[in-house]
């Protein structure tokens, strides 16, 4: 508070996620401070920054659970750098690598690159770098010989570069810092990451340089758990109520400052199955409920009167499979609209104006770098993608997530939404359910997500068919469901027409249908119950990929039941 005023953040909003202290007096070296604000856009710490970076600096293990958007990344890379730069003397390339970063994907171990080359602008001599799968592995092992003093790295690429490259210097290693560690261990890299501490040593008590650990996740689980356990000493937990920690000593102390609510223990964090996630206050988080046969149709209206409204946005739309979004990508950037009732301009016209771009995990690796860089920069743009997008990704501006196909864990929801909403501006989420499926909104409850329902027949009523405007004619609301509406009719028959005309259209909606299909049978424990592939109607599935006919499902029916088809 200045003045009786809020403080405001680099956008001139008021926002209560920024402290009222500045990035100096949590201890920071000036030029460090200087960067923060010149390159990195913050005018304040958040409160998460302000709260954990003295720790940091202090030397304790941490652990850090926050909100996404919170500004993660920099109360890990600040106190590092604000270390690594008052060595005396200074560091040098061949003393190898002081700091390991461990991300669990492509797009945010380059996210965090970037953001190290901003930060280290004053700093020439401590040398960032990365190595992650799917770069050039000899080029990688001659960056590692050359030396890099802050390494970030995906799980598998740096064991392997651990095993194999004698070159890789890292007996001088002071931190290992586990970004969005819960992804890291949901993707299957438990595994990697045990090997990796055996040969780093896990909490740093047997090696020669003095050791300390970072982990940080929006969401505690028992995996996470187990791994703060096998690779934090007597941690400071930061962004973690006292109802969602149970220590197993009741030791708790007050440290550097006031502002810091901490928990010390020297024994096991336990963390209960029934969490309440932190989600920002500013999300309004709604979802809408769609009869499957009329998905396809409701998602591109929605999309339309999204653009239509406010042109200059950016959108993601998550799907369950890499065929889905290669389908969608594919109609969203062909598809003009309703066949019989266009003007001459409307034909030349997408159905949804925008930059139309697509992420998923088996895109060639450059073609996912130009993406996610893309994204970034443009001022609107729809992006459709899978869970590759929805963990630590900061891609600015983002007004809006839609969840089209089901999240599963409640987990997977929060960081999806997790990419709007960020450093306190405004953003929506909207979640699509079939009536079958609307239990789902029972197990966000029981995290504390809250979602209220879109008005989805308001928005139907507003689009004009041949010529006219359905809200201005009541009599056409008498229909018996959605998917009897007027709009939701014609729209669905110009989409079936138009992909049923592509042949390469329909292929990509075959393949898409089959993969949707097993994504969907494949939720798990509780969730089994809620997403149940009997309760699906195929045909009604198959009209949701603009199909008129179901395609044949024997090997894919045979995979999901065990029947033969």
């Amino acid at each position: 508070m200045e003045d009786g005023k809020m403080k405001k953040n680099s956008i001139g909003q008021p926002k209560e996620i920024f402290a009222s202290c500045d990035f100096s007096s949590l201890g920071l070296h000036p030029a460090l401070c200087d960067q923060l604000r010149d390159r990195m856009g913050y005018q304040a710490p958040t409160l998460v920054q302000a709260q954990a970076i003295p720790v940091i600096l202090s030397g304790r293990h941490v652990l850090v659970n926050a909100a996404t958007g919170t500004g993660k990344t920099v109360t890990y890379l600040a106190p590092v750098i604000h270390q690594l730069q008052k060595c005396d003397p200074r560091i040098q390339r061949s003393d190898g690598t002081f700091a390991l970063v461990l991300v669990p994907t492509h797009e945010l171990c380059m996210q965090v690159y970037e953001n190290l080359q901003k930060l280290l602008h004053r700093f020439h001599w401590i040398v960032p770098g990365y190595i992650m799968g799917g770069e050039n592995r000899s080029k990688e092992k001659a960056r590692l010989r050359k030396g890099i003093s802050i390494l970030v790295a995906t799980p598998g690429r740096l064991l392997d570069h651990l095993k194999h490259t004698t070159s890789f210097v890292h007996k001088n290693l002071r931190w290992i810092i586990f970004d969005e560690a819960d992804r890291i261990l949901e993707l299957g890299f438990g595994k990697e990451i045990e090997e990796i501490l055996d040969i780093l040593g896990s909490k740093g008590k047997d090696t020669k340089v003095v050791r300390q650990n970072l982990l940080l996740s929006a969401t505690l689980n028992e995996k996470v758990n187990h791994l703060a356990n096998i690779s934090l000493e007597d941690p400071v937990m930061i962004g973690l109520d006292d109802k969602k920690i149970q220590p197993s000593s009741k030791q708790a102390t007050s440290l550097i400052s006031d502002a810091i609510e901490r928990l010390e223990n020297s024994g096991k964090v336990s963390v209960a199955s029934s969490e309440e996630y932190n989600l920002p206050a500013q999300l309004n988080q709604r979802y809408v409920k769609v009869p499957c046969g009329s998905r396809l149709v409701v998602l591109l209206s929605i999309l339309k009167n999204l653009f239509t409204g406010e042109p200059s946005q950016k959108i993601v739309v998550f799907f369950s499979t890499c065929d889905a979004v290669d389908f969608h990508h594919a109609l969203l950037s062909q598809f003009h609209g309703l066949s019989n009732s266009q003007t001459e301009t409307e034909k030349k016209d997408l159905f949804v104006q925008c930059n139309i771009l697509r992420l998923h995990g088996n895109m060639k690796h450059e073609d996912r770098v130009k993406t996610f860089n893309s994204f970034k920069t443009e001022k609107s743009a729809l992006l459709l993608s899978t869970d590759v997008s929805a963990r630590g990704l900061d891609f600015p501006k983002v007004r809006c997530i839609i969840q089209y196909d089901s999240p599963g864990e409640a987990t997977e929801y929060v960081h999806r939404v997790g990419r709007t909403a960020r450093l306190g501006e405004k953003g929506d989420s909207l979640l699509f359910l079939q009536p079958i499926e609307v239990d789902y909104l029972q197990e966000l409850k029981k995290h504390g997500v809250m979602l209220t329902e879109y008005p989805l027949l308001k928005l139907l009523d507003g689009f004009p068919l041949h010529g006219l405007n359905l809200k201005h004619h009541h009599h056409v609301k008498k229909f018996v469901s959605i998917e009897m509406h007027p709009w939701v009719v014609s729209l669905q028959r110009s989409l079936e027409s138009f992909i049923f005309k592509e042949g390469k259209m329909k292929k990509l909606g075959q393949n898409a249908f089959c993969s949707w299909v097993r994504a969907y049978s494949a939720h798990r424990g509780e969730l089994k119950s809620i997403f149940m592939v009997k309760k699906l109607h195929l045909g009604h599935v198959a009209r949701s990929f603009g199909l008129k006919e179901q395609p044949s499902l024997v090997d894919t029916w045979h995979f999901v039941t065990g029947r033969k088809g």
